[in-house]
C-alpha cells in the first residue's frame, strides 16, 4: 500500500479555511481508496521513512517545504493553491500593514512570514527561508518537485507567470460532498435573502459588500468567524452595517444547511479566489450564486454565476440585483456534481501520485 504524508501549515485546525477542508476531505476519500494518507503538520517531528510520497500543500508558505524536503530526501508533490493577497495588501490594508503597499507580492509574503514568527503565531521551518527569501525558495522548491497539483488551469498559469520554470502539473478539482448538501425544493428560497459563508477578513471584501447591501431591501447574513488577526476588519464591518445586515459566527453544518435552503443569493465578493468552497456548496443547494471576477473563479463557474468587480459596491449589488431575480437553473448544479466532488479530487491525485512515481 502506497503512503503518503500530507504535510500541511502549524495551523491548519486551529486557524481552519479553505485549504483545511481540501486537505481533510481529499486524505479521507484517498484512504477510502486504499491509500495510507496522514496529515501532519509542519511543525511535528516527522518519521519520513514511514512514507513514499510527501504531499505539500500552500506554495505561498515555502519555508515549511524547504525544511520537509531537504530533511526527508523523499519525492515530493506540491498543492500550490496559490491565492494571491497582492491586490488587497496593495491597496486596501490600512494602518502599520498599509506600509506593505511598497513591496513587490513576494516581498509581502516575506515580511508577513517572518512577522508571524516574531510574534509567535506560526513557527519557521527553515532558517534558509530567512537569507533565500520568499521567490527564491518557491522556485527551487519547483525546481525540485515531481509535480505541481493546482486546482484549475488558470493558476497553473498564474504559477508559471509569476515563476516561470518547468514543472509538470495534473490539475486537482476543489469540490464538495454532494451527500452532505441535499437541496430541498419543498423549501420556498427567499429572493431577499443573500448570504456569504467566508472566514472575515479584509481579501473577502466584507466592507464593500456591506456597502453595496446597505439599507437595500435585502437581507444579508454574514456567516463565519473572523481571522485571529482581522478583529479590527470585524468590528470595522459591524460597525458600519445597517440593520439589515446580521452577523453569524461559525455554525454546525445543520445550521448552515437551514440557510442555503433558504437563500436565493450566495455572495463572495472576494479580491481574489481560487475557488471559494462556499459558493461550491451553495450552488449544489440551488442557490444562485455572485462571485469576485478576480482570480480562477470563472473556470469553475463559466457562465452559470453572476460576476461582480470587488473594488466597486455598486458591481456587487447589481449582480445581487440580476442573481435575485433570475431563476435557477440546474446546470452548475450538475456540473458540480459529476466533476467537483472530493471523490473526483482523489481519483485525479492518484494519478499524479502514480505519473510522480513513474518519473
Amino acid at each position: 500500500m502506497m503512503k503518503v504524508a500530507f504535510i500541511t501549515r502549524s495551523t491548519l485546525y486551529t486557524v481552519p479555511g479553505g485549504d483545511t477542508v481540501q486537505v481533510v476531505q481529499t486524505a479521507r476519500q484517498l484512504n477510502g481508496m486504499g491509500i495510507g494518507v496522514e496529515i501532519l503538520l509542519s511543525n511535528a517531528v516527522i518519521a519520513y521513512e514511514r512514507y513514499d510520497l510527501l504531499h505539500f500543500f500552500n506554495i505561498i508558505r515555502p519555508a515549511d517545504i524547504l525544511y520537509h524536503y531537504k530533511k526527508a530526501k523523499k519525492p515530493f508533490v506540491v498543492s500550490t493553491i496559490l491565492c494571491s493577497y497582492s491586490e488587497y495588501d496593495k491597496h486596501h490594508r490600512k494602518g502599520i500593514g498599509a506600509l506593505l503597499s511598497w513591496l513587490p507580492g513576494d516581498g509581502i509574503e516575506y515580511v508577513k512570514t517572518i512577522a508571524r514568527w516574531l510574534l509567535r503565531k506560526d513557527h519557521l521551518a527553515s532558517i534558509d527561508y530567512l537569507w533565500k527569501g520568499q521567490r527564491k525558495s518557491i522556485i527551487e522548491i519547483l525546481g525540485r518537485t515531481q509535480m505541481i497539483l493546482p486546482n484549475s488551469e488558470s493558476e497553473y498559469e498564474r504559477v508559471q507567470q509569476a515563476y516561470p520554470c518547468k514543472v509538470r502539473h495534473k490539475v486537482i478539482t476543489n469540490g464538495i460532498n454532494p451527500a452532505k448538501f441535499p437541496s430541498n425544493q419543498l423549501i420556498a428560497k427567499d429572493a431577499n435573502l443573500v448570504i456569504c459563508v467566508a472566514r472575515i477578513e479584509g481579501r473577502k471584501n466584507h466592507i464593500n459588500l456591506i456597502k453595496a447591501l446597505n439599507n437595500t431591501k435585502y437581507t444579508l447574513v454574514i456567516i463565519g468567524a473572523h481571522a485571529p488577526n482581522q478583529g479590527g476588519y470585524y468590528y470595522q464591518c459591524r460597525s458600519i452595517a445597517a440593520d439589515n445586515i446580521h452577523f453569524v459566527d461559525r455554525i454546525p453544518q445543520d445550521e448552515l444547511l437551514e440557510y442555503y435552503s433558504r437563500a436565493k443569493v450566495h455572495i463572495l465578493p472576494s479580491w481574489f479566489e481560487t475557488t471559494g468552497l462556499s459558493s461550491i456548496e451553495a450552488a449544489c443547494m440551488r442557490c444562485n450564486i455572485v462571485i469576485t471576477d478576480k482570480g480562477d473563479t470563472r473556470e469553475y463557474f463559466g457562465d452559470d454565476a453572476f460576476y461582480c468587480d470587488p473594488a466597486v459596491p455598486e458591481s456587487i449589488l447589481t449582480a445581487v440585483e440580476k442573481a435575485a431575480a433570475s431563476p435557477f437553473t440546474e446546470t452548475l448544479r450538475n456540473k458540480i456534481i459529476e466533476k467537483h466532488t472530493w471523490q473526483q479530487a482523489a481519483i485525479q491525485t492518484l494519478k499524479a501520485y502514480q505519473l510522480a512515481a513513474i518519473a
